[in-house]
C-alpha cells in the first residue's frame, strides 16, 4: 500500500472507527445523553498543507485536545473543534446553553474529558494492530490557530492522519477532526503493520 492508497485510508478509517466506536459507548455510560460517533472521512496529507486542507478546522481559532503517545509509533494525536462545535458540544453535554468562547472552567473540563476519552480509545485501536501497549501523556487542552495548537517540529512533507469525526447527540450534529502527527520513522512502521494484519484479506 501506498502513502495514498485507497486501501489503507480504508483500513486507518476502520481502526479509528473502532477506537471512536469504543469511546461513545464510554461516553455513554458517564454522560446522560446518548452519543452516536463516525467517522465519515480520513485523509493523510503532508504537514506543509494542514492549514490549507483541514476542512472543518478552518477556522482562525480552534480548541484543542492533545495527548502525546508513545511506543512503537510515537508523535501527538489532537481532537480539534472549530469554536462555534466546542461550545456546541459542552452545552449539549452538560445542559448548559450560551457558554462564552473565553476560555472557561466547565467547557476546558468537559473537552479535555471527551478527547482523553476519544483519543485513548483511538490510539488503543492502533496499538491493537501493533500488537502492543502505548503509554500516553496527561491531555492537555490548548486555543490558538490550527498551526500554533498542531506545532510540532516536523519536515514538511511528513504524512499527517486527519479524520473528520462526527458527533450526533440528540438532534444536534457536531464535527471535529481527529488529528495525528507522527514523529520521523513511526507513520511507515503503522504502515507495515497494518500492511501486515490486512495482507491475507487483500492478498497483497
Amino acid at each position: 500500500m501506498n502513502t495514498t492508497s485507497p486501501e489503507l485510508k480504508d483500513a486507518l478509517r476502520e481502526i479509528i472507527n473502532i477506537g471512536v466506536g469504543k469511546a461513545a459507548g464510554m461516553l455513554n455510560g458517564l454522560l446522560n445523553n446518548h452519543i452516536t460517533l463516525d467517522v465519515p472521512r480520513v485523509d493523510i496529507i503532508p504537514f506543509r498543507d494542514i492549514d490549507r486542507e483541514l476542512g472543518v478546522v478552518r477556522s482562525t481559532s480552534v480548541s484543542a485536545v492533545r495527548l502525546r503517545f508513545r511506543g512503537p509509533i510515537t508523535g501527538v494525536s489532537s481532537l480539534v473543534f472549530p469554536p462555534d462545535s466546542a461550545a456546541k458540544l459542552v452545552d449539549v453535554l452538560v445542559g448548559e446553553e450560551s457558554f462564552s468562547d473565553d476560555l472557561d472552567a466547565i467547557k476546558i473540563g468537559t473537552l479535555s474529558e471527551v478527547g482523553n476519552i476519544i483519543l485513548n480509545a483511538v490510539m488503543a485501536a492502533f496499538g491493537n494492530i501493533l500488537e502492543t501497549r502505548l503509554t500516553y501523556s496527561i491531555p492537555s487542552y490548548v486555543e490558538g490557530s490550527v498551526s500554533s495548537v498542531l506545532h510540532m517540529d516536523l519536515e514538511e512533507d511528513a504524512p499527517v492522519l486527519s479524520a473528520t469525526t462526527r458527533f450526533i447527540v440528540e438532534s444536534d450534529r457536531i464535527e471535529g477532526e481527529i488529528i495525528l502527527l507522527f514523529e520521523i520513522g513511526s507513520f511507515d512502521i503503522l504502515k507495515r503493520a497494518i500492511n501486515a494484519a490486512m495482507e491475507p484479506v487483500l492478498k497483497l
